[in-house]
């Protein structure tokens, strides 16, 4: 009587077991696609990052440059706005993913970039796409 008991036993038990088995093995698999895309989605969305941060740095050094080459009384709030801006993106801090205040800092410096713009009377149209990035005029 024993041994019918035991297999009647597992035979009622394994829809438990399988039910166990497979949600550890569809857990396991399910993280491990997880960590995937999420290495992906985050390369992606700090590439973006980079290249708009580049972008910004790229034109604030450009005009740094300009500026000092023909500077004049009225240039001196541009100037100002220009290494404010310079400032702020040579603090960033690209190699902490982690940085709880970063959207805030990337919003600033999108701000300040806005404010140069407009002192600087031009009319940027920033752009990051997979097939190309840019800033145009």
């Amino acid at each position: 009587m024993a041994g019918s008991e035991d297999l009647f036993d597992a035979i009622v038990m394994a829809d438990d077991r399988f039910r166990r088995e497979g949600y550890q093995e569809g857990y396991e698999e399910g993280s491990s696609l997880g960590i995937i895309e999420g290495r992906r989605h985050g390369t992606l969305y700090g590439a973006k990052i980079g290249s708009e941060i580049g972008c910004y740095q790229g034109f604030a050094l450009a005009w740094r440059c300009l500026l000092r080459s023909c500077a004049s009384e009225k240039d001196s709030k541009k100037m100002k706005v220009l290494e404010s801006l310079i400032g702020m993106i040579e603090k960033f801090p690209y190699g902490d993913p982690t940085y709880a205040r970063l959207h805030e800092d990337l919003d600033r410096i999108r701000g300040k970039f806005k404010q140069l713009c407009s002192l600087l009377n031009v009319q940027p149209d920033f752009r990051v796409s997979a097939e190309r990035s840019g800033l145009s005029f």
